[in-house]
């Protein structure tokens, strides 16, 4: 991913120096197991434990020559060790019994691991910022849309909870995708344990954090990759509901919302008046790599018998790729949240917009319940609000005239019907489903 999309902590997870880390800590883990059992010598796996090391440019040169980046890692930590033991060849216990993806599947799920605790604390971060901003309005009125027309009141807190809700699915989604991928395989080439035991695999996986996958081929299987990559897809699609909704709030005829802009800030090269939402838009296009990702992922599932590399030049971009943008947009989510300008003067004056067309519905129900057929009293309202619509009346007004519906309903009972707060009664038993007591 591009530095301008990379924020450091989730960068740095991702660097080749951390990827042969991870390696060297797999290597280490495994020959520790080996060693206690008796399988190689104890002093041999002391030193690949504490005095191997490896260099990324090294491998890099190495691996120009080889074609091979597991044998480039082996050789260039080989060196690290030459001297090293009783014998001065330590080095020839490194990697015993291993295939190359034993290391390189266990390795990454250690990189996935340090990575999803990044993406766990952005969640957490962005549902507290949604939480707090929700109980701000949770009884400011305001429009609401449906097919992006007038439909009927709601409250802006009620917007704000329906995202919040929503990114606790996510967490919850998350929380199993990122428990899916925390397993490592030391199972052999193609995974029957040839030259480890099942309690080797289970040692070396414990002792890295992880969990033996049951059965897996020469690789884990991929499945539980595209899981985690079709969750972050999901997350992003959420931050992207959250950002077209804002850009629609923000727009010249609805101003209602409007994202931070500083007093240094530019809107347009031509245009000096321009407030552009562009941190939405560039949320919503970021999202868009996030959901082509995991159709790429997808197309990882299915392998050549035991084993193919057709998906290994696929994840060195997705994985790095899906993390970073989702650790980036979680931050610049909250961040849109949080600063997001408000403006319950403009939603009310919106929610007069029509002359009261908003409560034809309302309408229609008290005219039904104070005693016409529901058939004759839908036909009356709709007649009434598409004249209004028509003609550019005053609905509210309108429908006062009419003696049909004065007849049955008085001017305390009409002025009930046009009281938007009446329908707002329950957004407190909303709160509390979702945010509890």
């Amino acid at each position: 991913m591009i530095e301008r999309y990379t924020r450091p902590a989730m960068g740095a997870i991702w660097t080749d120096e951390n990827k042969y880390r991870c390696w060297l800590q797999v290597e280490a883990a495994a020959s520790t197991v080996l060693a206690e059992d008796g399988v190689i010598p104890a002093s041999a796996a002391e030193d690949i434990a504490t005095k191997a090391t490896v260099s990324a440019a090294r491998v890099a040169e190495i691996e120009a020559e080889v074609k091979h980046d597991v044998i480039a890692f082996t050789t260039a930590v080989a060196e690290s060790l030459e001297g090293q033991g009783v014998d001065g060849q330590s080095s020839r216990w490194l990697h015993y019994g291993l295939t190359s993806n034993d290391i390189v599947d266990t390795a990454q799920a250690l990189q996935i691991k340090e990575a999803s605790a990044l993406i766990r604390e952005g969640i957490a971060s962005l549902l507290t910022v949604l939480k707090r901003r929700a109980i701000e309005f949770k009884l400011t009125p305001t429009i609401g849309r449906t097919h992006g027309i007038h439909a009927e009141p709601t409250t802006f807190g009620l917007k704000l909870l329906n995202w919040y809700a929503e990114m606790e699915r996510n967490a919850t989604r998350f929380a199993a995708a990122a428990e899916d991928m925390r397993v490592g395989k030391l199972s052999g080439a193609v995974g029957t344990f040839g030259h480890l035991k099942p309690e080797h695999e289970e040692r070396i996986c414990e002792r890295l954090g992880l969990k033996p996958a049951p059965v897996a081929t020469q690789v884990i299987q991929r499945d539980r990759h595209a899981a985690y990559i079709a969750t972050l897809a999901i997350i992003g699609s959420t931050l992207d509901k959250i950002a077209v909704e804002i850009r629609h709030l923000q727009r010249t005829e609805v101003r209602e919302a409007q994202e931070y802009f500083s007093e240094k800030q530019k809107g347009s090269s031509a245009m000096p008046h321009k407030k552009n939402p562009i941190t939405s838009e560039q949320i919503s296009g970021l999202a868009r790599v996030l959901r082509g990702n995991s159709q790429a992922a997808m197309e990882n599932i299915p392998l050549w018998h035991e084993r193919d590399i057709s998906h290994s030049s696929v994840e060195r971009v997705i994985f790095p790729d899906s993390t970073i943008l989702v650790d980036y947009l979680l931050a610049k989510t909250a961040d849109l949240v949080d600063r997001l300008l408000v403006y319950p003067e403009r939603m009310k004056k919106n929610l007069e917009l029509t002359g009261g067309l908003i409560f034809s519905g309302q309408l229609l129900l008290d005219l039904a319940e104070g005693g016409m057929l529901r058939e004759d009293a839908y036909k009356l309202v709709q007649s009434q609000a598409m004249r209004a619509w028509k003609e550019d009346l005053n609905f509210r007004d309108e429908v006062s005239r009419d003696p049909a519906i004065t007849k049955l309903l008085s001017p305390e009972k009409l002025a009930k019907t046009f009281d938007y707060n009446r329908q707002l009664g329950n957004v407190d038993a909303i709160f509390k489903r979702v945010l509890g007591e």
